[in-house]
């Protein structure tokens, strides 16, 4: 009985021991996950703050960034390197500490109950209870303060969401001052001032779409090229007291606005989407005339390398695996990609179509990328037969999108494979094939010039095949003459004699000739017992019926073309006796003429059929005709609108002023009219190839200040360049 109540009392404390163990653990693990999360997520946020900085100042060198994060994970381990000294007695420790009801004795939930004393035990049992029933409320008994790290890190992530939210801030790029030409405009009242008011600088600044992901620029020179939708900034400063400046875009005209704290000092901003000049006018004078050229973003172009556009994958010795690979481009860069595959399974009415997207986006990173995924058939659900289509699609950071051509992918079908039995009880339902009289014609000349080349055994082997092609061609045609079987050459076709018939005679043998006794030929007598009983009545229908078994009556043929396509049959005959024989030459005038015969058979079966059409109804002569009657009687008219040719009387006008000067001429300020339209025209065309049309733009330009003045153009230099350009448009 005494040993029974210990061995009890020994269980219960081992028992206590292992929820101890276990509830020791919870409580770690808990202390540890609260610790790791409150060092943490302030960290995360900060990450966070850091990429939205990167993302509002693009421009920012990556050293300090690159310096930040590596910051942020030395700190991330040293918020994480105490957890690893957190065992099992600190834990006990920092119990004791936090709870008294534990008395310091929270250690002994780790030592063996068979090692205590008796006070030790009772002791054990105490602690076991208080850690139970301070565990009722879960394992989270070591306090860890959220509070802190939580309001630290939602400030952090609300700095970067205003980050995020905010335009982005490009690097200042330092604008260089750009040379304009400016020429008194001759419209304008002349300044008699002693020092004019000019523009002294013009600066450029260009900031490309975020699509482009390029930094803002400075233009070093007036004409210059930006992306599509770039915002381009004009900044002028000014010399005295005169109206804003006025920039001439195309045929707009936009006064610029003051900057504020800056005097003397102009600017406008505007954003551009297609190719155009500008010029700048200030108090009487005007620039030259400048072109942008405005580059539009073009969409992404792809190509898919492999595999072919239909491929077969068989159904043994190979994977059902298809790897596919493209390359793709894009003049600024891609953004996504994506692989469309549409699956079809079974056949006929019950085939179903499912379509499957897969992400390709993961390869990009700048204006070229190599593409590449596998296609592997059993994961697709495909089986044996089945069979699948695919396109790749592509978008650029500005929205354009390409796709490439459908792909077929089939999977060779098992059950559709010829066997070895079914192969040999197929029916042939390929056309048979003969070769035309010409191409034997061709053959046998052919083999004739080759045959002192050749050796004996090869002349007779490709002369009997001509002969076995002569063959089946007469074959052919002999079938319109009613001939179903080949009687030998020379030969009559015998009737087989009917075993029946007693009085049938023998067939002549080798051993029994045939006898001499031909002096009769009077056919023996039928009795009239052997007869037919119908054959009063064939002999009334043999008229009319239709024998297949003769080849005489077994066609609906002409005699006169019966008559020659038997001449056509025996030349046949005759060219492929000497074919078969090796007599290539002697065989050919047969071959011509059979040919010949052909032909004139092919004319004489053609049947000439009067073309069907309108046959208009006799006019009612007598009583139309001298009467005087004029009505629906009118000459036929045809009208049509054509487009009046481009006279351009501006530019006809532009060009004789420009003869007249070069003849001497005077001119006179009104004159000016005449080359201002011009230039207009000019100007247009200039935004095509601003290479060829501006240098004569310009020298029109100055041509038109000349004669507003009152000044004889005298420059035959400047005038060359733009009767070229005028004559050009």
């Amino acid at each position: 009985m005494m040993q029974t109540v210990d061995n009890s009392t020994e269980t219960s404390l081992f028992s206590a021991q292992g929820q101890a163990a276990a509830q020791l653990q919870a409580v770690r693990r808990s202390y540890a996950i609260r610790y790791g999360a409150a060092g943490l997520v302030p960290l995360l946020a900060a990450g966070g703050l850091l990429a939205a900085l990167v993302h509002h100042w693009p421009g920012i060198s990556l050293i300090w960034p690159g310096l930040a994060l590596m910051g942020l994970l030395i700190a991330a381990v040293w918020r994480l390197l105490p957890l690893q000294r957190l065992d099992r007695a600190t834990v006990a420790r920092q119990l004791d500490r936090q709870f008294p009801e534990l008395q310091d004795s929270t250690g002994l939930l780790m030592q063996s109950p068979a090692s205590l004393s008796f006070l030790g035990q009772l002791q054990f049992r105490r602690v076991a209870r208080q850690l139970a029933q301070q565990m009722a409320d879960g394992p989270a008994l070591l306090p860890v303060s959220l509070k802190r790290p939580l309001l630290l890190s939602a400030t952090l992530l609300l700095g970067a969401a205003i980050l995020f939210l905010l335009p982005q801030t490009r690097p200042t790029t330092k604008s260089s001052a750009v040379a304009m030409h400016f020429t008194p405009d001759a419209r304008q009242p002349a300044n008699v001032a002693s020092a004019p008011p000019r523009i002294t600088e013009t600066t450029l600044l260009v900031t490309p779409p975020a699509y482009t992901h390029l930094a803002e620029f400075a233009p070093a020179q007036a004409s210059f090229q930006c992306p599509q939708g770039a915002r381009v900034r004009w900044r002028v400063r000014v010399s005295g007291r005169q109206p804003a400046p006025e920039l001439e875009l195309g045929t707009q005209r936009r006064r610029m606005q003051p900057v504020a704290g800056q005097p003397g000092i102009f600017a406008i901003e505007l954003v551009l989407n297609s190719s155009t000049l500008y010029r700048l006018r200030y108090a009487g004078t005007v620039s030259d005339d400048y072109a942008i050229d405005v580059r539009p973003d073009l969409a992404p172009v792809l190509r898919i390398v492999t595999p072919k556009p239909y491929t077969l994958v068989a159904a043994l010795g190979q994977r059902p695996e298809v790897p596919i690979r493209a390359t793709a481009h894009d003049d600024y860069g891609l953004s996504r990609a994506e692989l469309v595959i549409t699956v079809a399974q079974g056949q006929g009415e019950a085939v179903k179509f499912r379509e499957v997207r897969r992400d390709l986006s993961a390869g990009l990173g700048g204006s070229q990328a190599s593409i590449g995924s596998v296609l592997n058939l059993p994961k697709l659900g495909l089986t044996y037969g089945d069979e699948l289509y695919f396109y790749l699609t592509a978008r650029d950071s500005n929205g354009h999108t390409a796709r490439t051509d459908s792909y077929l992918v089939q999977w060779q079908d098992t059950a559709v494979a010829d066997g070895a039995i079914d192969m040999g009880m197929g029916v042939k339902v390929a056309p048979a094939y003969f070769r035309s009289e010409r191409q034997i014609i061709i053959d046998t000349e052919k083999l004739i010039a080759e045959k002192p080349k050749l050796d004996a055994a090869t002349v007779a082997s490709r002369a009997n095949a001509l002969g076995f092609d002569q063959q089946s061609l007469r074959l052919r045609y002999g079938k319109f003459m009613g001939e179903e079987a080949e009687a030998g050459i020379g030969a009559e076709a015998q009737h087989s004699p009917i075993a029946e018939d007693e009085d049938a005679p023998a067939v002549p043998t080798a051993e029994a000739p045939e006898p001499d006794d031909h002096h009769d030929h009077t056919a023996p007598p039928t009795s009239p017992a052997k007869a037919s009983p119908t054959a009063e009545t064939d002999a009334l229908m043999d008229p009319y019926i239709h024998k297949h078994d003769d080849a005489e009556t077994a066609d609906f043929l002409e005699p006169a073309v019966k008559a020659k396509l038997r001449a056509v049959l025996d030349q046949m005959w005759a060219a492929e006796l000497r074919l078969r024989t090796g007599q290539l030459r002697e065989a050919l005038p047969y071959e011509y003429r059979a040919l010949r015969l052909l032909k004139q058979v092919q004319q004489q079966t053609r049947a000439f059929v009067k073309k069907a059409g309108f046959s208009p109804p006799p006019m009612p002569e007598a009583t139309l005709r001298l009467t005087g009657e004029l009505a629906g009687a009118a000459v036929p008219q045809r009208q049509q609108n054509l487009p009046a040719p481009n006279p351009q009387p501006a530019i006809r006008a532009a060009l004789r002023w420009l003869a007249a000067a070069d003849n001497g001429q005077p001119t006179r300020p009104a004159d000016a009219a005449v080359l201002d339209q011009a230039g207009t025209v000019l100007a247009g065309a200039a935004l095509t190839r601003p290479g060829f049309y501006l240098p004569a733009l310009r020298a029109l330009r100055e041509l038109g200040a000349d004669v507003r003045a009152g000044r004889r153009p005298t420059r035959a230099a400047s005038r060359a360049p733009v009767a070229r350009a005028l004559t050009d448009l």
